[in-house]
């Protein structure tokens, strides 16, 4: 009696919280999968960046990148922050960011705005504003449901509900008492509310393990501070940010050819992904470049820091050298937009993003069917009158 009434309970406190939570459940998981292709979406809505160019893409000692400073530059004088160049790996537009809060390692959006430059950096093709167009509008919603870090706590704290009072119960109150093969069914010629469940549970069961990664590492990802707490007891600290000395000597600068060579000699089995280059007179070039190990092709986390007067290294950090903790957090991003192991991951993380409404459209639809029978059930029987003709 007692396990059938804990049963009894957990099913319960699935079904409230799934009718509840569910629906953030459903907006995170759509917005995560027109995310995994979100660069492909933006492009195909955005014909002036699909560009053709006539040689391969330049790689981190091309002379395209100084002359893109340069045109951007000439182009916005008054924007004195960083310039972010990607290196894509691939031919045609170039993307670049600039920050005008200066350079960190985190992710803040704020003052971020992008452009997009001819292939021999020449032309400004395209410019937006963080935010203000529809990928990076959904980006922000997945994120932060557009609250900033307000919403990105109430994203991190609503998706660890999520996975615990929906997911976990979810699969407690399905865990068969006698056989497996009749817990997997599913019951073609049964009644509707039979075969919403079997629906139901057998789309829960598929969608799981690839949801509960994708749960639990946005989960780590919108609270770092929390996840380090727990992390750290049995891993060990997180590496610290290298402490970077910001030059005052104004003189005239390395260009990023110059500074990529250095940086490329400082890890020479990595590969730059991103160029930092500061305003003349501040700051240093940041390279961020991927090593061998790292999960992470597109942000990966190796960093070099290259004084732009002297050349000399002025910050450090190899993500081969990184502790357990550090290692465990580098592979979130990855695991999060399901590009760990490419194409095939990607294309499950969207379907895996689908899951989650199918699971509260068949759960609501099912409630409201039992709702409906048990109103039908409990529902007075009418009284006839007596034939006519016969005795009072």
């Amino acid at each position: 009696m007692a396990g059938q009434r804990l049963r009894h309970w957990v099913r319960q406190v699935h079904l409230w919280m799934g009718l509840s939570l569910g629906l953030l459940f459903v907006l995170l998981g759509l917005t995560g999968s027109a995310l995994v292709f979100y660069q492909s979406i933006d492009r195909w809505l955005h014909p002036e960046i699909q560009v053709a160019s006539s040689g391969p893409a330049p790689d981190a000692q091309s002379p395209v990148w100084d002359r893109g400073l340069e045109t951007l530059r000439t182009q916005w004088p008054e924007r004195q922050g960083v310039w972010r160049f990607e290196l894509t790996g691939e031919a045609g537009a170039i993307p670049v960011r600039y920050e005008a809060g200066g350079q960190t390692q985190g992710h803040s959006m704020a003052h971020r705005v992008m452009v997009w430059l001819s292939p021999d950096g020449r032309h400004v093709l395209r410019q937006e504003v963080w935010g203000g167009y529809l990928v990076t509008w959904l980006y922000d919603l997945h994120m932060e449901l557009l609250g900033g870090d307000t919403g990105r706590a109430f994203v991190g704290w609503g998706g660890l509900a999520i996975f615990l009072l929906v997911m976990v119960t979810g699969l407690w109150a399905w865990w068969p008492k006698g056989g497996w093969g009749k817990a997997l069914r599913y019951a073609h010629g049964a009644a509707l509310i039979r075969r919403l469940r079997d629906m139901h549970k057998l789309a829960g069961l598929l969608g799981l393990p690839l949801l509960a990664i994708l749960v639990l590492t946005g989960v780590m990802l919108a609270l770092p501070e929390e996840s380090n707490a727990v992390l750290r007891p049995m891993f060990g600290p997180v590496d610290p940010a290298p402490k970077v000395a910001i030059p005052a000597n104004t003189a005239p600068r390395l260009t990023i050819m110059q500074a990529a060579a250095l940086a490329q000699k400082a890890l020479p089995s990595a590969r730059i992904v991103w160029i930092d280059a500061p305003a003349m007179g501040q700051g240093v070039y940041k390279f961020r470049m991927k090593v061998p190990a790292d999960p992470s092709a597109r942000f990966p986390h190796s960093f070099v820091f290259i004084d732009p007067v002297s050349g000399r290294i002025v910050g450090l950090q190899d993500a081969q050298q990184a502790g357990a903790t550090t290692t465990i957090n580098n592979w979130l991003h990855s695991l999060h937009d399901a590009s760990v192991l490419g194409l095939f991951t990607r294309w499950l993380a969207v379907v895996s993003g689908l899951v989650p409404a199918f699971l509260f459209v068949t759960g609501l639809w099912r409630w409201l069917a039992r709702r409906q029978q048990k109103s039908k059930a409990e529902a007075p029987v009418p009284r006839h009158g007596a034939p006519r003709g016969s005795a009072p």
